[in-house]
């Protein structure tokens, strides 16, 4: 086993874990979410997204999120962007990285971006050829890579075809996402090291959604193959407005505290975590459904 002494977690809360919310998260809520976050000691973290408010309404406050943030230094701002227009806008807003996403199946592709796998991949050409002349760094995204709610199983080869094809575009890593959370950790090594065997480990990350509570067991199967970036949401936020059934990320203090018990650095205060999942679980009006959270809800 390759177990890495330090993991990178890129918290995902602000991004995936609201995009879903029904009703709208004030924009104040939303910078303060990623300041205390920031403050925790999280060094990586997806802001927000530049899609049409037509698709993904909570994210229309793009701009102003960005424009208000007090960013710090070392500190990664990321937002998702699905085409050119996006990232245009995205550096209009002065966004210092950016994210693109494609499937791993073509049926998930087009419900999620009403194209093809390819016809997706293209989008991406002039978006990260603008990037890299502008020195913007981009990061890449590859869902339903264990499952897919419309085609059932995914061939590891498949994850490792556009993981491949993003890279080779210039993204400098690629999270690996479990959409529907249906990977178990075996299933889970299999597509890792298919991805491996094309690009390397050290360029890929994981993003799990514990539909099936098999998140955890699936990132201790993928740091055992030696991957060191972990996507996650405090509290356990988010889930996939194009996958049906699929229920939240995998909660940042449930990982961090495995990971604590692992002696794997973070760089990241639990304590301080589980106060900002049941402060933002409160601005949404329930509970946070990590069990972290919940078990040391009294003792911080």
């Amino acid at each position: 086993m390759a177990i890495p002494k330090r993991v990178k977690i890129w918290e995902a809360g602000a991004r995936d874990g609201l995009q879903n919310e029904p009703a709208t998260v004030p924009t104040e809520v939303k910078v303060e979410l990623i300041e205390r976050l920031v403050d925790a000691g999280l060094q990586a973290i997806e802001a927000t997204s530049f899609v049409s408010p037509k698709w993904i309404p909570q994210m229309g406050d793009n701009s102003e999120v960005m424009a208000r943030l007090k960013r710090k230094p070392g500190v990664s701002y990321q937002a998702l962007t699905p085409n050119l227009k996006g990232f245009e806008a995205a550096m209009a807003a002065g966004t210092p990285e950016v994210a693109v996403f494609a499937a791993a199946t073509e049926s998930f592709s087009k419900r999620n971006t009403n194209c093809t796998i390819a016809e997706s991949l293209e989008r991406f050409e002039p978006l990260l050829a603008a990037a890299k002349q502008q020195g913007v760094p981009v990061r890449g995204f590859v869902s339903v890579v264990c499952g897919c709610p419309f085609e059932g199983e995914v061939d590891p080869e498949k994850v490792a075809d556009v993981t491949e094809r993003l890279v080779k575009m210039g993204c400098y890593d690629v999270g690996l996402g479990d959409t529907i959370g249906t990977g178990t950790p075996i299933k889970v090594q299999r597509m890792v090291e298919a991805c491996a065997s094309r690009v390397g480990v050290e360029k890929l990350g994981v993003h799990f959604h514990d539909t099936y509570g098999q998140a955890l067991a699936n990132i201790l199967a993928a740091l055992e193959l030696g991957v060191d970036k972990v996507d996650s949401s405090v509290g356990g936020l988010g889930g996939c407005p194009y996958a049906p059934g699929a229920t939240g990320n995998v909660a940042t203090e449930d990982v961090v505290y495995m990971l604590d018990g692992m002696g794997i650095e973070t760089g990241i205060d639990l304590k301080q975590l589980v106060r900002i999942a049941w402060w933002i679980s409160d601005h949404l009006g329930r509970p946070p459904v990590s069990r972290v959270a919940k078990a040391l809800k009294n003792k911080i």
